[in-house]
């Protein structure tokens, strides 16, 4: 029996910004095959540095796992966009330093998620949907910082990858800003269900999942 569970932060663990409707785990559930099993085991704001705790507390039937984080340790850094710099080589200087920071937390979370054995999938960070233009510019740019290093793992390891910012590409994506709604959510279910019943994990082949 298939029984896959969920790591990460609120891209999964969303309950609490959908209240009376569907969560993602309640709709990965709704969308898997007859008897097979879906866990959540992702937390809200969880960061890289908590997911391989996450993998380490599996089902003991676990079979496949799912892994979306990286957002709230972007969140950390949007301080970034604002302060000032010298020159363009300067400002430049500095996000490069924090991708390189992400880069290797986010290798060393995956290590730690690969370490259990199991077929796994990773998620891009969602672009937000800040009010402010200025603000969703920035962000949306400076986030390419964080997508990069997840697809470079992707191909380097063989991984699927849930590209979610392709996935949740509307506006009614978004319970706020930076979760997902029931639309959203029900968006991210229809491929996690899709990816799990259909990808050949054994190939080790690195595909990008958009819709």
């Amino acid at each position: 029996m298939t029984h896959v569970v969920l790591l990460g932060d609120s891209v999964f663990d969303n309950a609490a910004y959908v209240p009376g409707g569907p969560d993602v785990i309640r709709q990965v559930r709704e969308r898997l095959p007859s008897g097979w099993q879906a866990t959540l085991r992702a937390v809200d704001g969880a960061t890289m540095a908590g997911v391989p705790g996450q993998a380490q507390r599996l089902p003991p039937d676990a079979t496949h796992l799912i892994v979306s984080v990286g957002g709230n340790d972007a969140l950390g850094h949007i301080g970034v966009l604002e302060e000032a710099a010298s020159s363009l080589a300067q400002a430049l200087d500095r996000l490069a330093a924090v991708g390189t920071g992400f880069a290797h937390n986010y290798r060393t979370m995956l290590d730690g998620v690969l370490a259990r054995g199991l077929p796994t999938a990773i998620c891009t960070i969602y672009e937000p949907r800040f009010p402010d233009p200025r603000l969703q510019r920035l962000a949306v740019t400076a986030l390419n910082l964080f997508n990069d290093p997840i697809i470079r793992e992707a191909a380097r390891r063989g991984l699927p990858v849930l590209d979610l910012r392709l996935i949740c590409d509307d506006g009614g994506d978004f319970a706020n800003p930076i979760e997902p709604s029931v639309q959203g959510g029900a968006k991210i279910a229809a491929v996690i269900a899709r990816l799990v019943t259909g990808h050949d994990f054994s190939a080790r082949r690195c595909v990008i999942y958009a819709s």
